[in-house]
């Protein structure tokens, strides 16, 4: 579900990990007849979300409307995963992750629900993150990090071990967080400090 630019890559990655992409849907009717890799939009989502068959990824990059969309869905949510993804057995992937290619995730992690792992995002062990986590691409977590729901960690960021982030809170794009951070706040720089 979901018909924009991340939709690309979790489609891209669904046919690389051997799915068969057979419908793409978004509520935006400005999309429906268009053509997202080789695949017709189509919409309203909500008959697919309430589909008890349907296998559904929620393709939708922004933490709080895929947390929406997941809210009272009938369907089943299937993981993704790019086969280039390393990903120890012990790790907990929940419904509906997204892992995309170059990722590599250590023992004993566990994501929630609906977490995005973006290319060539590294988290090392006994890290928790929480529901509709958006980690952007090259994002570094250190050992013992959690990360609190609908939190979204821009391009680069790096994290210490033993950190905690905040549910719902934004770190910028390159930033070092050595220190934990509320919830609800944007940090930014390096060291990572609250605006």
């Amino acid at each position: 579900m979901g018909a924009g630019g991340h939709a690309k890559v979790v489609v891209a990655t669904a046919r690389a990990a051997g799915f068969r992409v057979a419908a793409i849907v978004d509520d935006a009717h400005e999309r429906w007849g268009t053509i997202l890799l080789g695949v017709a939009v189509s919409g309203p989502s909500e008959p697919m979300l309430q589909d008890p068959a349907a296998q559904v990824v929620l393709a939708i990059g922004d933490n709080a409307a895929r947390r929406r969309r997941a809210a009272g869905a009938r369907c089943c949510f299937a993981s993704v995963v790019h086969p280039s993804a390393i990903i120890d057995p012990t790790v907990r992937l929940g419904a509906g992750s997204v892992v995309f290619a170059g990722a590599v995730i250590q023992p004993d992690t566990v994501l929630g629900p609906h977490a995005i792992v973006n290319t060539a995002a590294s988290i090392d062990h006994d890290c928790v993150l929480g529901e509709a986590v958006h980690l952007a691409p090259g994002v570094r977590l250190a050992g013992n990090v959690t990360v609190g729901d609908g939190a979204f960690l821009g391009i680069g960021v790096v994290v210490i071990p033993g950190v905690s982030i905040g549910a719902r809170t934004t770190v910028g794009a390159g930033a070092a967080v050595v220190h934990d951070l509320p919830a609800g706040v944007v940090a930014v720089g390096v060291p990572a400090r609250v605006r």
